[in-house]
Parts: structure tokens; sequence; C-alpha cells
């Protein structure tokens, strides 16, 4: 028998056999049918793709980060300026008690080295296949290839299907149809301009965990390195403390794990300023006065490039960022290349497209929504998952928060319904 919630919902009556209808069958779409499942109703999940949870299963390519298992205030902290709207949703479904969903399904986890959270077998397509058993087991009826196109004169659901439209009548619309990036997996973000029309303040949909370009890198850079790891490498934000991991070169600038942690800052002050200055540390390991005094060695008849290679390990496309960064005049001065190997200056001027993006932030901001996350504008009608104005860095806390909102907005839509 499948385990049930972290808190099992109550039940509603027998004799008011409510029917909610779910668009997007994402995370929080399939973690609120199951809370009102649970309770009883009837309850119809629409998705526009051919199966469910396209994302979810290519967010788990290369293994499942399915949450992470830092202390909580260090966790909640990486929502950024959503994070008291995020603690509250969080609040009955955190870390562990996601994790202990998980365990319900038959999905053993563990904690790696980053202290990331994945499935034993790394694998996001068994924890969905479980998933999706014990909702058709719970009665949730599952229908894909049906494409939300807003609502009727009478307030019906318009849904356009294998079979063509049909016009659904429901006690309450539960919508989590994701962001606007990734939109060959469903999120394209069709939402919004049915949103607006029924009078919702949106906030734009902008990319986040996402790639920024440079003006330009050389021809010579670009074809020699677009594609190569930078690592280990520090990076910051003009005025902001230093982050250290690795990014990727493209050939239009920067992308990788170091670089969508910090997307979110870079991304508003390019808003702020038309572009974001980030310095680059190529050598984070190492004190700016230890690199200079490795520079001052000796080197007799050896090059500038063989003394880098030999003196500080560098070479490949760390001496390539440092030759299309600097002017040839650094390295006669070892105090000026040490500064710049200690604080490499890189102009970001725009993000790559939205739909390149690993997550988006934007949507329905928070003030919209009461706080069961029905929105004001039309009762009835509650919203969750990356469709609301939050974002996270990747690490686990994207799905975590999808996760906790789908069961945050199904127990809303419960607590509407006892109210009538």
């Amino acid at each position: 028998m499948p385990a049930p919630l972290a808190t099992a919902p109550p039940s509603m009556s027998p004799a008011t056999p409510f029917h909610v209808a779910i668009i997007g069958g994402g995370p929080a779409g399939l973690m609120a049918a199951e809370v009102l499942a649970a309770a009883g109703l009837v309850v119809d999940l629409y998705d526009a793709m051919p199966s469910l949870g396209r994302k979810f299963l290519l967010a788990g390519v290369g293994g499942m980060n399915i949450t992470h298992a830092e202390p909580k205030a260090q966790f909640l902290s990486r929502y950024g300026a959503r994070q008291a709207e995020l603690a509250t949703l969080l609040a009955d479904f955190d870390a562990d008690a996601l994790r202990g969903w998980i365990h319900g399904l038959g999905i053993d986890t563990f904690v790696g080295t980053s202290g990331r959270v994945f499935p034993t077998d790394m694998k996001a397509a068994p924890l969905l296949r479980a998933w999706l058993k014990r909702l058709r087991e719970q009665g949730v009826r599952l229908h894909t290839r049906h494409r939300w196109l807003g609502w009727d004169a009478d307030g019906g659901l318009r849904l356009a299907g294998p079979d063509g439209e049909l016009v659904v009548q429901a006690d309450a619309t539960l919508l989590a149809l994701g962001g606007g990036s990734w939109a060959r997996l469903g999120s394209d973000g069709a939402w919004v301009d049915l949103l607006a029309a029924r009078g919702v303040a949106l906030a734009p949909l902008q990319p986040s965990n996402c790639g920024f370009e440079v003006a330009s890198w050389s021809a010579l850079f670009a074809e020699k390195f677009a594609g190569a790891p930078v690592k280990p490498v520090a990076l910051a934000l003009d005025g902001e403390a230093p982050r250290q991991g690795e990014f990727v070169v493209t050939a239009t600038g920067l992308e990788g794990s170091l670089v969508y942690a910090l997307s979110a800052a870079i991304r508003e002050r390019i808003n702020q300023h038309d572009s974001a200055t980030v310095r680059l540390d190529l050598l984070p390991q190492k004190s700016q006065a230890q690199v200079e005094a490795a520079l001052r060695k000796p080197r007799g008849s050896k090059s500038i490039s063989n003394h880098l290679r030999g003196q500080l390990g560098i070479d490949g496309v760390r001496a390539g960022l440092l030759r299309e960064l600097t002017g040839a005049d650094t390295y006669a001065d070892p105090a000026r290349l040490a500064a710049a190997l200690k604080a490499l200056p890189l102009t970001l001027l725009r993000p790559r497209p939205l739909d390149e993006a690993i997550s988006s932030a934007g949507g329905v901001p928070f003030a919209q929504l009461d706080e069961r996350l029905m929105l004001k504008a039309l009762p009835g009608v509650f919203c969750a998952g990356e469709m609301l104005d939050w974002e996270a860095p990747t690490g686990g806390y994207l799905l975590t928060a999808c996760f906790a909102s789908g069961r945050a907005a199904g127990q809303g839509v419960l607590e509407w319904l006892r109210a009538r």
C-alpha cells in the first residue's frame, strides 16, 4: 500500500464529490493531484505533452538532484528575495519531508559529498513511474496531449485534445504550467497572455540559471576554446564576495554551474546598468602575493607563457582567457599580471535566450495570490510551481520548492472548497 503524505489531508465529505482540474503534469501539478485525491476529490490532470514530467525527466539526465541536505537557514537563503514566501511553503514540506515522501515510493536516496540529495540509482524515471502508479491507484485521471486554451464565456476550461476542443467544468482549477524555459518540454509560458487577459498582473518572465553573452570573443579564442571547462576558478560581481566553482566557455560567453549560481544577481545588474562586470580569479587557491612571488622568480630563457605554466599551472583555456582579456603590456609587470590573474575583468551584456535557460524568474507575483495560493482576481483558480514569481539556483532547490508549492496549493484548494 502506498505510503501517505507527510501530513495526510482531511477527507472531504463523500456527499460533496468536488471536481478539481489540474493543468500541468510536472512535480507541482502531480503533488497537488496527490493531495486532492488523498482527500477523496475527483481529480483530472491535463498536460499538453505526450507524456508527463518531461522537464523533470530531463533534469535527471546525468543524475537526479532532488533536493539538498544543508541546514534549513542556509537552504532558505537560496531563494533570495522570495525567501519569506518560500519559507511559508516549505514549512510543511521541506527537504527532509521530501526525502521521506520519496522513500515512501520505494526509492532510496543518499547525500552526496556536496550535500546534494540523489535517488540511489541517480535516475528520475523510476521515481516518476512509481509516483504515476500511485496517482492512478488513487483515482487521478491523467490526460496527455491536452493543451489549455483558457476559459469560455461560462467559465469552463477550454482544452484542445486529440479529438478536438472540449470544455471542462470544475469546482476549482489548479494551474501548474511551469515557467518559460525549455518550451519543447511544455514550459512555453503561453499561460502569460491567458492570465493577463483576465486581469492578473504578472512579472515578466526572465531567464534564470542561464548563460551570459560577452560583447564578442576573438575568432581565434572562440574557435579554440568554445566548450572548454574552466576550473578551478572563482567568480565575483563587482562589490560582492567571490564564489568558487567552474564554468564553461561558450561561443558567445559563459555558462555552467558557477555562472548559474550567480545568474540572478548578474541578470539584475544588467537590468539596472545594461551590463555587468564580473571578476575571474584564475588561481583561487593562491593569494595575490603568492602569485606575484611566483611570477618574480627568474625565468631565464623561458617565454612568459612557459613561465606561467611552470610556476602557476596557467595553460590551456585559462591562459587563453588571460590573453583575451588583458593587454600585452600586462605581461611585462609581475604586479599587474598577478592582479589580472586574481581579478580578470569580464563584461557580460545579456543573458542567453529564455528558452535556453534551466529555469525562469518572473510569473505570478505572490501579491496576486492569497495565503492559499489562489488568484485574488480569479476565485477558484490556484497556482503552483515555477509559474510563480520566484527563482533559485540549481542544487535541488528548484524541485523542492515546486513539490512544496504544489502540495500547498492542493491544500489551499481543499480549504477553499471546504469553506464553500
